[in-house]
């Protein structure tokens, strides 16, 4: 019988578990609604001015035939807009709205606070030497996702 206890995919399924959970319950403690996935868009729009839809999916590592959803969304709330660009018809080009900045601002204590209640259990030196492996191993096996991170040509280095 294998200890599945001690299998990095299943502590990777069990992170991201308690991840999803705690971001929920801080963020809306907060009294905001957006997801995890949501709140990665926003940002990425926001650092990215003018990017597409497929820019996006790649800079979140978000699969491209659902990030039309994660984008519906946040229009509906009135937090980024989409318009079709001048240079391609098929593309979609992202922006923030001034309630999408307020909102990533507002929302910003809460994440914040979600990532250190996720680290609590480790002293800085560990959860240092955690973030470094978890990057190391993320993009070791990126190629490997579903729906791998990219980068764009132009624009802000991946941190």
């Amino acid at each position: 019988m294998r200890d599945f206890d001690n299998m990095p995919g299943h502590l990777a399924r069990r992170f991201q578990q308690i991840a999803v959970a705690v971001f929920h319950g801080e963020v809306d403690e907060a009294g905001f609604d957006l997801t995890p996935v949501q709140f990665a868009a926003l940002s990425a729009i926001e650092a990215n001015p003018g990017l597409d839809q497929a820019t996006l999916a790649g800079l979140i590592a978000y699969d491209r035939t659902t990030i039309g959803g994660v984008v519906d969304r946040l229009v509906q709330k009135g937090l980024a807009e989409r318009k079709a660009s001048s240079t391609d018809r098929r593309a979609r080009i992202l922006s923030i709205t001034s309630s999408g900045k307020q909102t990533l601002e507002g929302i910003g204590p809460a994440v914040d606070k979600a990532q250190r209640i996720l680290l609590r259990g480790l002293s800085d030196d560990e959860a240092e030497t955690l973030m470094r492996l978890l990057r190391k191993a993320v993009d070791a096996g990126n190629d490997l996702s579903r729906a791998p991170q990219r980068t764009p040509s132009v624009g802000t280095p991946r941190r």
